[in-house]
C-alpha cells in the first residue's frame, strides 16, 4: 500500500494498529500528545479477554511476550457485602480466559514492538480538516501541520478526528470513579489487604461501589464508584487531599472498616475520573481516507470491554488494510462494518446485564475491569492528542 497512514493517539488501540501494519510490512506514523512514554501514569490493571484482546495480540504476533507480563493469581475474585461478609470467593484457577496485566506494561510492550521513530511524541492535536484533494490535514497546538492520505483517530473520548465523520460528542453518564492506592498493603494496610485477597474485590450498594485490585506485590489499587451529577463532584476540593478523602469516606459510613480503609488509608490523594459515553450504536457515512477506533468511535458506559475492543479495532483495521493493498476505501468499509456491529453488540450486552440483576462472576469481573479504565487513555477523558472537554 502506497497511501501514508497517520494514527492520532498512542494508546493501546493506535499502537496495536501500528504493530499489525508493521507485521504486514506496512508503515505508519503515530502522533501522541504526551511528551514521552513515561510522561504520566498509564492506570492500573486490565484483564485481556480471550475473545477480543488476545485475538488482537495474536494478530500482532505478541502473545508470547504478553504471557510474560501476566500477573499470576490476579483472576481471583471476591464479592463482599458492605458489612464485610464474603458473598462470593473464586480463586484464580488459570481457566478464566482473562489474564491480568498492568496497562502501562502492555503499552510499553506495544511500543517496544515498533520500529524506532514510529511514535512522534509531544504532538497534541488542535484539529483536523479535509482538503480539496481528499487528503486530510492535522493541525497541532504548536502550529505545525501534517497532511496524510489515511487518517485514523485513535485519540479517545474527546477525539479531534471524530468531527470529520460526525457531530457526536460524549455525555456524562451520571457516575464517576475516584481511585486510591495503598502501598505495602500486607504490612501497612493489613485489614484492607485481607479483604481484597489475591486478585479483585467488589462491594456494592445502590449508587455506591468499592472495587479493588491487587497489583504487583502488595499494592492495592481501589476505585470508588459514585452515582452523582458532575456538580456534586465539583463541590469537592480535590486539591485538599485530606478534606476530599474525608468527604468521600462519609459516603461509605456504616461499611466495614476493612473496606473503608481503602479510602481513608490511601497513600495518594484521591483522583477523580468522570465517566462519559457516546450515543449507543453510533455510525457515520463513509468518508474517504479517515476512520476511528476505540473510544473515539464507540466510547460507552463502563462495560469491561474498552481496552479490549480498542485493540481488536486496531488489529482488524490493520488486517483489512493489508488485505486490500490497492483499495483503501474497501479496507475502511470492511473494517467499519465489523467494528459497528461489534461495538453495538457490546453495548447491548451491557444493557442486558444492567437489566438482569443476576450478577454472576463474569458480570462482576466486567464491573471490575470497567472501573480500572483510566480517564484519558481509552475510557472517557482527555486522551492522546486530545484536549479536555
Amino acid at each position: 500500500m502506497t497511501t501514508d497512514v497517520t494514527i492520532i493517539g498512542a494508546g493501546l488501540g493506535g499502537l496495536t494498529l501500528a504493530r499489525v501494519l508493521h507485521v504486514h510490512g506496512m508503515s505508519a506514523t503515530v502522533y501522541e500528545a504526551e511528551s514521552s512514554p513515561a510522561a504520566r501514569s498509564q492506570g492500573g490493571m486490565l484483564d485481556i479477554h480471550d475473545y477480543n484482546g488476545q485475538l488482537a495480540l495474536d494478530a500482532a504476533q505478541l502473545m508470547d511476550t504478553f504471557r510474560g507480563l501476566v500477573l499470576e493469581g490476579r483472576q481471583a475474585l471476591r464479592v463482599l457485602d458492605p458489612d464485610g461478609t464474603v458473598l462470593f470467593d473464586k480463586p484464580d484457577d488459570g481457566m478464566g480466559g482473562r489474564p491480568e496485566v498492568l496497562r502501562g506494561e502492555l503499552r510499553q510492550m506495544l511500543l517496544d514492538s515498533l520500529p524506532a521513530g514510529t511514535v512522534r511524541w509531544g504532538h497534541k492535536v488542535g484539529g483536523a480538516l479535509t482538503l480539496s484533494d481528499g487528503r486530510h490535514e492535522v493541525t497541532f497546538t504548536d502550529g505545525s501541520t501534517h497532511t496524510t492520505g489515511l487518517l485514523v483517530g485513535a485519540d479517545g473520548a474527546w477525539s479531534r478526528v471524530r468531527p470529520l465523520l460526525c457531530g457526536a460528542v460524549p455525555e456524562y453518564i451520571g457516575k464517576s470513579v475516584v481511585d486510591t492506592y495503598l502501598f505495602d498493603a500486607d504490612t501497612r494496610h493489613i485489614a484492607a489487604a485481607a479483604a481484597v485477597g489475591g486478585g479483585s474485590m467488589v462491594a456494592t450498594r445502590p449508587g455506591r461501589e468499592l472495587f479493588a485490585h491487587r497489583e504487583k506485590g502488595d499494592t492495592l489499587h481501589a476505585y470508588l464508584g459514585l452515582a452523582e451529577p458532575e456538580s456534586w463532584f465539583a463541590a469537592i476540593d480535590f486539591d485538599d487531599a485530606a478534606g476530599a478523602t474525608a468527604r468521600l469516606a462519609k459516603e461509605f459510613d456504616g461499611w466495614a472498616p476493612e473496606l473503608t480503609a481503602l479510602i481513608t488509608e490511601t497513600d495518594i490523594p484521591p483522583v477523580l475520573r468522570r465517566l462519559y459515553a457516546l450515543p449507543e450504536g453510533l455510525r457515520w457515512e463513509r468518508v474517504p481516507g479517515v476512520t476511528l477506533l476505540g473510544d473515539a468511535a464507540h466510547l460507552s458506559a463502563p462495560n469491561g470491554e474498552g481496552a479490549n475492543l480498542a485493540m481488536l479495532d486496531g488489529a482488524d483495521l490493520g488486517a483489512a488494510l493489508a488485505a486490500h493493498p490497492g483499495d483503501v476505501e474497501a479496507a475502511l468499509a470492511a473494517y467499519e462494518q465489523a467494528m459497528f456491529s461489534r461495538s453495538a453488540e457490546a453495548a447491548a450486552s451491557e444493557g442486558a446485564e444492567a437489566q438482569g440483576g443476576d450478577f454472576d462472576d463474569d458480570i462482576l469481573r466486567d464491573l471490575m475491569a470497567a472501573a480500572v479504565q483510566p480517564q484519558g487513555v481509552e475510557r472517557g477523558g482527555p486522551g492522546a492528542g486530545t484536549p479536555s472537554p
